[in-house]
């Protein structure tokens, strides 16, 4: 019985959500504040994503940098510079290639 009140409460957002999205005087007569969320949420959102994005580049050129430095080491020889792999990483996407 416990996940009822998210069933209610998703069916509610949902209602509301369709409410506004369909009914303009509604939203005129909203608070400035209130009209203001969705595009304040959707600003969020688009700034979540994008330190998202970032933060998995920057992972994944520590770990291309970590496997390159491991694979040397079992070949016995230097490994790359960090920034060839990166250069090398940021051509693979370009292309689309793996």
């Amino acid at each position: 019985m416990e996940g009822w009140g998210k069933v209610v409460a998703g069916v509610v957002i949902g209602v509301a959500g369709t409410v506004y999205a369909t009914n303009e005087e509604l939203r005129k007569r909203l608070p400035q504040n209130a009209r203001d969320l969705p595009e304040n949420v959707r600003r969020r959102f688009e700034s979540a994503v994008s330190a998202a994005r970032e933060a998995s580049l920057r992972r994944r050129e520590e770990i291309l940098r970590d496997l390159e430095q491991h694979d040397a080491a079992h070949r016995g020889t230097r490994p790359e510079p960090a920034t060839d792999v990166a250069e090398r990483q940021e051509a693979t996407e370009r292309t689309g290639e793996e």
